[in-house]
């Protein structure tokens, strides 16, 4: 497999080192349409809290499939924001940092350090709460709780909801919940499918409101008068 770090060699031998490069690892690329493919689509589809990185080549490996499979934008998106991105030290998040992709890692460079910084770290990474309908909405990687109660969402459903609650009561337009959408399709009418299947599966209609010849917004609900 190729070196993706070949950068790392010229940095040595631009110092005035000659450099011997020795395969201490030898890696092989993940047999396509498997697990890691689903993972990688996984990460683009914001369906993970986080992401752990125990190498620079576990890095480089994941970006390059990301490449191969034509997500590259949407891991590299979701990476920025919702997805992320624990690493084992700064040798291994310094192609994401680079890439501006913001990491944490354990003060040791060890794997059962990385192991305990997830299990701290992850219960601090709220979920996107939000207050609708008279219920209280939480948006995790996977799911979205309605009132504490699990619901099952498929990717379209969980993509218009992230897209409904990333402007919290702003309508959003059928077009800019159509390109949130997994698939890449041309046709609004797959908007009011989904919304409707969403409305069905959160168990109030009431929570996503129809904005007349404009989208769909989240029914926020107000805070009390005199209340900031």
């Amino acid at each position: 497999m190729r070196d993706p770090f070949p950068e790392f060699l010229d940095e040595l031998r631009a110092a005035g080192a000659e450099v011997v490069p020795i395969g201490v690892y030898r890696r092989h690329p993940a047999p396509r349409n498997g697990s890691f493919d689903a993972l990688v689509a996984g990460v683009a589809g914001h369906q993970f809290d986080a992401v752990s990185f125990t190498s620079a080549p576990a890095v480089a490996a994941m970006l390059m499939r990301a490449v191969e499979m034509g997500i590259e934008s949407e891991v590299l998106a979701a990476l920025r924001t919702d997805v992320h991105a624990m690493c084992a030290g700064p040798v291994t998040s310094r192609r994401l940092v680079r890439l501006g992709i913001p990491t944490s890692a354990p003060e040791r460079m060890r794997l059962g350090a990385l192991a305990r910084h997830i299990s701290d770290e992850l219960p601090l990474l709220k979920p996107r709460t939000v207050a609708v309908a008279g219920h209280v909405l939480e948006i995790r990687g996977t799911c979205v709780l309605v009132d504490g109660v699990v619901k099952e969402l498929p990717p379209t459903g969980m993509a218009t909801i992230r897209a409904l609650a990333h402007r919290p009561g702003n309508v959003v337009s059928r077009g800019e919940l159509l390109h949130a959408m997994p698939g890449g399709g041309t046709d609004t009418h797959a908007v009011e499918t989904a919304v409707l299947r969403l409305r069905t599966a959160l168990g109030d209609k009431h929570i996503v409101t129809t904005v007349v010849k404009r989208g769909y917004r989240l029914a926020v609900d107000e805070p009390p008068v005199g209340v900031a």
